[in-house]
């Protein structure tokens, strides 16, 4: 088969278009022809080299993957049925998995990660990570769905418990992460308002966030609390990490909770201990999401109820370009590969 590998860490020049063996085929695992795979930060981490992960060269990146099945792995799945996968990969047996607490798991990876993914022709998957779409969605927004929305999803709905009601402060609103928040909280009734770069402001608004603020430049903090009467955010959707961390915190309601996935400007944060205990706010992280999220998140996708936001689709040979394009933050959506 085609993919596109890496055999060292570094630029995006690393990236080969190249021929590697195909996945070979077993018992609970399908083979999957992959149609789309939609890129995600991690895959640049990958490449660049993960502190503490040795991950296996050469390698193959993707997390984010839609089509086809090829071998079902002995399963009951019918060769040729349209599919979108679940990225988390659990072992089954811990009493994290046990407990549906999958994405705690200690044997916990995600496609692409420690194992090869969807930078290629064909992919093997566990056969639970298999989850059927309809004839009416595309590959490429189907791509574009599971790792964003699962991580999303976890976030408000597992962690957050967002209601209607809530006013709700999407960070990054232009990014992966970002989109699916904001759809989501809309479809669970709440008052959404959102942060970008300027360029990025009117597209955000049209995902439905009600204002949306610089969060390069100004208070967005103040802004959230002028525009709800002095109440703030009931719940903070943030990932950005370093660079918005204080003013994110200071953006919360009394009780309100802050759900963080990431820290794409740095990790380093301050906290005022007396602000959180005495206003009582939550901090809660939040990794991937579990099978459990997915499987509820999928319908909304599959109904056209949330639809993720494509920014550019490249073909397979162009994953450096694809790359380079997440790598300097030019990307309003998700940049998917487009694999014939």
């Amino acid at each position: 088969m085609k993919a596109v590998r890496f055999h060292h860490h570094g630029g995006p020049d690393v990236l080969r278009h190249e021929d590697a063996p195909d996945p070979a085929p077993g018992p609970g695992r399908a083979i999957v022809r992959v149609r789309a795979c939609a890129l995600n930060h991690l895959d640049l981490w990958e490449r660049q080299g993960l502190d503490r992960v040795k991950i296996p060269l050469p390698h193959i990146s993707g997390s984010d993957v839609a089509g086809e099945i090829v071998d079902s792995g002995g399963s009951a799945l019918r060769r040729g049925a349209r599919v979108m996968l679940q990225p988390g990969l659990r072992c089954g047996a811990c009493p994290a998995c046990a407990d549906g607490r999958d994405n705690q798991c200690v044997h916990y990876d995600v496609l692409g990660l420690l194992s090869d993914g969807g930078y290629a022709e064909l992919v093997s998957i566990p056969v639970e990570n298999v989850i059927p779409i309809p004839d009416r969605l595309d590959f490429t927004t189907a791509a574009a769905f599971p790792l964003t929305f699962l991580t999303a999803w976890h976030m408000l709905v597992t962690r957050a418990r967002v209601r209607a009601g809530d006013v709700v402060l999407v960070l990054a609103g232009g990014s992966g992460v970002g989109q699916a928040a904001i759809q989501l909280a809309r479809q669970f009734g709440a008052r959404v308002f959102a942060t970008s770069a300027p360029a990025k402001a009117e597209r955000t608004r049209a995902l439905g966030a009600e204002a949306v603020f610089d969060h390069y430049d100004g208070d967005f903090a103040r802004e959230v609390r002028r525009a709800t009467n002095g109440h703030g955010a009931d719940v903070v959707i943030e990932h950005v990490g370093q660079a918005t961390w204080d003013r994110s915190v200071r953006a919360l309601a009394s009780g309100g909770r802050l759900v963080t996935c990431g820290a794409t400007t740095g990790p380093a944060a301050a906290l005022n201990l007396q602000h959180l205990f005495a206003r009582q706010l939550s901090l809660l992280g939040s990794y991937m999401g579990t099978f459990a999220d997915l499987q509820a998140a999928a319908p909304l996708l599959c109904d056209g109820r949330v639809t993720p936001v494509i920014d550019t689709v490249l073909p397979l040979a162009r994953a450096a370009d694809a790359q380079r394009r997440l790598e300097e933050k030019e990307q309003f959506g998700k940049i998917v590969l487009a694999i014939d």
